[in-house]
C-alpha cells in the first residue's frame, strides 16, 4: 500500500503542477504532454490497486468481494 501513497502523492503534485500551467497559460503542447503523463499515472497507480484488490478477493475465494469489484470496474 505505500507504493500506491507514493504514487497518489505523486499524481496530485503533477495535478497542482498542471493547475499552475493552465493559470499561467503555459504554452498549450506543455500542457497536454503533462496532462498525458498524470494520466498515464493514475491509470497505472488504478491498475496497481485493482491486481491488488483481485488478489485478495481470489486468495479469499470470496464471491461476494469478487462481485462488488467487477461492478467498481464496469462503472463509467
Amino acid at each position: 500500500m505505500d507504493d500506491i501513497v507514493t504514487r497518489l502523492k505523486k499524481v496530485n503534485g503533477q495535478i497542482k503542477g498542471l493547475v499552475r500551467m493552465i493559470e499561467q497559460r503555459e504554452h498549450c503542447e506543455k500542457v497536454i504532454v503533462q496532462f498525458q503523463a498524470a494520466k498515464a499515472a493514475l491509470d497505472k497507480t488504478y491498475s496497481l490497486v485493482l491486481n491488488s484488490s483481485l488478489q485478495e478477493c481470489l486468495s479469499e475465494r470470496d464471491a461476494e468481494n469478487m462481485e462488488r469489484i467487477l461492478k467498481l470496474i464496469s462503472k463509467k
